[in-house]
């Protein structure tokens, strides 16, 4: 089945130009202007839209165990909202408890997500505890096409890991040529931090933030740096939240450390207050790193326009109010998280581009391009180049609306940004080749997505 989309404005990290795609089998096979639809073709009038290459997220929570529950997506619930917010490529964190043995937790994860994707996913492959498997298992799974780690500098007890593991993974990481990636913040500030308010009588969602404040992620992301440093390996700070982290991290690349960083799009628009507000109405917006002052916002930005951010992902990780209501009474037990998947691409364009300095090619790099080139997907995924996959957005910057949790396709039943309007939105989506999202609805293959070995 063949696919002509005619007269869009196809837009990617380093091109700009008007001109006719057209897709056979699942990638693209030529590009240029005038082109004829082969016999039996579907023919897509773009004009007036934007063609971008399939939005790609390297940061998701879709099964996660966590403070004493489950994350409310599936597969299936996760890759349709997805699609349908035009992201066509997630990167799992795959992250077994400090109990559960990696070649383990790798069958669970592989296993409630085959068949089940209805676009394509990998995983960072999450490294919460070094015992005599720990090497062979990860040599084995990057010789399968697993080429990213992750790894847990917080959350004693549950995924984090201490300085002798941090130093292993990052010196089996330099010999694969694997990058690590890092959540950075000291754990044990945290916990004392934690521990002191507690005992102080301040346990609501308003005392997240300070116990897990600016200087602990700036701390963690600066003792990251160091040992990414000394090992000679490449790193890849996730979820930055804020200017004095941002400036560690900035102050190890100055100095020749290979890192790289990504921030997420509710750091960028949402800030403490929402956390602040009472009760479960706070604990909607708990993640970690917290939701920051909003001055720091203005520092994501900048760095995002200017090419020093390098991704921008969701961390999405969906709980209900029912889950977060079980830190009522002790903020230390809110699962951490708020839902993002379906709304990354439109509000960073929105707020980015449409109302905001961002460009458009710096949008495309940093919510796919980037990505794709960091995590050995590029040039399959991340742009529109004969020989690529065909996953495709065809984007409507017309289209005004708002976000609810009552339109959402995510499995979940809020949304941290409620009301929030946008700019735009994806019209058509493909996944290598095959239409998938029509007019805001899912209409593909529900089992489509497959496994990328990288």
């Amino acid at each position: 089945m063949a696919l002509l989309i005619k007269n869009g404005r196809i837009i990617t990290a380093d091109a700009d130009y008007t001109a006719d795609l057209l897709v056979e089998g699942e990638t693209i096979s030529q590009i240029g202007e005038g082109l004829t639809a082969p016999e039996g073709a579907r023919v897509i009038d773009a004009s007036g839209k934007y063609v971008f290459p399939g939005f790609i997220d390297p940061h998701v929570h879709v099964y996660l165990p966590f403070m004493g529950t489950f994350a409310k997506d599936t597969h299936t619930t996760a890759s349709q909202a997805a699609l349908i917010g035009g992201t066509t490529t997630y990167i799992e964190m795959l992250a077994p408890a400090q109990s559960e043995p990696l070649r383990e937790g790798w069958e669970k994860w592989t296993g409630l997500s085959e068949g089940k994707s209805a676009c394509d996913y990998t995983f960072h492959l999450g490294v919460t505890r070094w015992d005599d498997k720990t090497e062979t298992t990860l040599r084995e799974l990057v010789g399968q096409g697993m080429k990213s780690f992750k790894v847990f500098l917080a959350y004693k007890g549950a995924f984090g890991i201490d300085d002798d593991v941090l130093y292993r993974v990052l010196t089996l990481a330099r010999e694969l040529g694997v990058v690590v990636t890092a959540h950075c913040e000291n754990a044990e500030l945290v916990a004392q931090l934690q521990r002191k308010l507690l005992a102080e009588g301040k346990t609501g969602p308003e005392w997240h933030e300070p116990s897990r404040p600016e200087g602990v992620e700036a701390e963690g992301t600066a003792h990251f740096a160091a040992f990414v440093e000394m090992t000679g390996a490449e790193g890849y700070v996730v979820h930055l939240s804020n200017e004095r982290a941002l400036e560690a991290a900035l102050e190890a690349k100055r100095r020749g450390v290979n890192l790289h960083i990504e921030s997420v799009i509710p750091h960028f628009l949402l800030d403490k207050t929402y956390a602040e507000r009472p009760g479960v109405e706070g604990a909607k917006y708990v993640m970690s790193p917290p939701l920051r002052e909003k001055h720091n916002q203005h520092a994501l930005w900048t760095a995002l326009e200017q090419g020093l951010i390098d991704t921008v992902g969701t961390d999405h990780c969906p709980f209900d109010v029912s889950q977060k209501a079980m830190g009522e009474g002790d903020f230390t037990r809110i699962p951490n998280g708020i839902p993002a998947i379906e709304d990354r691409v439109n509000l960073l364009y929105t707020y980015g581009v449409s109302r905001g300095s961002l460009s458009l090619s710096r949008f495309v790099e940093s919510a796919s391009t980037k990505a794709a080139k960091l995590f050995g997907l590029f040039p399959r995924k991340g742009t529109i180049s004969v020989g690529s996959d065909a996953d495709l957005v065809i984007y409507d910057p017309g289209y005004r609306g708002h976000i609810s949790a009552a339109t959402s396709h995510m499995n979940n039943d809020y949304s941290g940004f409620e009301g929030w309007e946008i700019d735009g939105r994806p019209d058509v989506v493909t996944v290598r080749g095959e239409v998938a999202v029509e007019g805001g609805q899912f209409v593909g293959d529900p089992g489509r997505g497959q496994l990328l070995r990288r």
